[in-house]
């Protein structure tokens, strides 16, 4: 009997054989008379040369290998050509009514800009939802893969201590930056499996949490070390209870920094009324609510001036932080549009828009004024109370649909010894608060006329 090592060497000399039939054309066939003839002709040759032929089995076993490895390398390469062939011409179908620098996942420099442009050429607005948790960040995403839009996730200082956990170590801010840091990375992580540009952005900051802000700048300066792009796409700096003078100054001295990395600034005029995550102006003088075209344009010429710097303005025209019925705020959108006209008049360019506004407080607007204010380049605008409230109202209504399953470990009407761990389970209402602030964000995105936009 043939020796294991002379058995292997044999059946790799025909997986061999059987791969060079596939790959080359096969030979003239051998009569079986003639082979016959050629062995009586030569039987001490045969006989003599078996353990040669042992040897030479085992060579041409050891090439066979090789010759298999090399040819199923060359199939993986293939395939893996086609899977990154298949998944590129997915992405540019998917987006062809895009910028060509906007891919799927979080959006920074200049693609950004690009997007944010493409939203004011086209007049709709992107909404900005402000995030707590991952189930909320996820409905956002969620949404805007049911719309075929693009959504900004948006977190505040208050919101990144809650995702760090409330009995976290907050000294010098710390818990805030971690949550905020943490929020950011799951979004970075999950974003592109939703198939949508999604801007990651930080909501109010005012001047008594700037030590939050430096912490969020750091992270994305390393995070730019390691990756070639920072962290988040854009932060926001509401100086906007600060004299002008001293909020442009800041502003313009932040911008700076974050333009070396690719960082867009959102920056407040005026003051938005009402209250929103800590920051309270509901007992503001009502002329500040309103920003004039020449404050615009003194934010306009200082803050152009930095080099690669980019940002967007939220001027107060009225609007107001909180919850309203509509008809109740008097907003006064005109505002925007003269400004835009006045900036145009200075610079001498052929743009109407030359400014990229963002819209907060647009609780209790109408319709009407929220379309006449995307007009008038409205890029953004926050979506809050509602997408909060529908995220409860979610969760609420699983409670009551399921109130019987939701009493005890053990028991239900279907037995007193039946299990309703599968009610209770954290995942299932919060599951059921996604699906309603998605289906909600969806509404709101229509609204924006942010629908079809990939």
């Amino acid at each position: 009997m043939p020796s294991k090592a002379c058995s292997v060497a044999l059946a790799s000399a025909g997986a061999y054989a059987a791969a060079q039939a596939f790959l080359t054309p096969s030979a003239p066939q051998v009569s079986r008379e003639q082979q016959v003839r050629h062995l009586r002709q030569q039987p001490a040759e045969a006989a003599t040369s078996s353990s040669c032929a042992s040897a030479g089995a085992l060579a041409l076993g050891v090439a066979g290998v090789a010759a298999a490895t090399a040819q199923s390398k060359r199939t993986v390469r293939r395939q893996v050509v086609r899977q990154a062939t298949a998944t590129a011409e997915k992405t540019e179908k998917a987006f062809a009514k895009m910028p060509a620098s906007v891919k799927p996942g979080v959006v920074t420099g200049k693609a950004l800009v690009d997007l944010l442009n493409y939203a004011k050429e086209n007049e709709f607005a992107i909404p900005g939802v402000n995030c707590v948790s991952t189930s909320s960040i996820n409905a956002c995403m969620e949404a805007a893969k049911k719309a075929k839009g693009t959504v900004m996730v948006t977190l505040s200082r208050g919101g990144g201590q809650f995702i760090a956990g409330k009995a976290a170590d907050n000294t010098d801010d710390a818990a805030c930056i971690a949550g905020t840091v943490a929020a950011a990375l799951h979004v970075r992580q999950v974003a592109k499996l939703y198939g949508v540009p999604v801007i990651l952005h930080t909501d109010h900051c005012q001047k008594a949490w700037l030590p939050w802000f430096d912490g969020l700048m750091e992270a994305n300066e390393e995070y730019f070390k390691l990756h070639g792009e920072p962290l988040f796409s854009s932060h926001m700096l509401d100086l906007s209870e600060e004299p002008l003078e001293e909020n442009i100054a800041i502003c313009k001295k932040y911008l700076e920094r974050m333009a070396k990395i690719d960082i867009l600034l959102e920056m407040e005029l005026g003051v938005t009324g009402g209250e929103e995550d800590g920051v309270d102006n509901t007992d503001v003088d009502s002329s500040r609510l309103y920003t004039q075209p020449e404050e615009v344009w003194q934010v306009y010429e200082e803050l152009s001036s930095v080099p690669n710097g980019n940002f967007t303005v939220a001027a107060a025209f009225g609007n107001v932080h909180g919850v309203y019925a509509p008809g109740n705020v008097d907003l006064k959108p005109v505002i925007l549009h003269n400004t835009q006209k006045y900036v145009k008049e200075k610079l001498g360019c052929e743009s109407d828009k030359p400014m990229s506004f963002v819209f907060h407080g647009g609780s209790g607007s109408s319709l009407e004024d929220i379309r006449y204010a995307i007009e008038a380049g409205v890029v953004k605008m926050n979506i809050d109370t509602d997408t909060q409230w529908a995220f409860w109202d979610g969760m609420n209504q699983y409670q009551k649909k399921n109130k019987d399953y939701l009493q005890a470990q053990i028991g239900n009407p279907e037995g007193p010894e039946k299990p309703n761990k599968k009610y209770y389970d954290p995942r299932m209402s919060l599951r059921a608060g996604e699906e309603v602030m998605a289906d909600r964000l969806v509404q709101c995105m229509e609204d924006l006329k942010c629908i079809d936009r990939l």
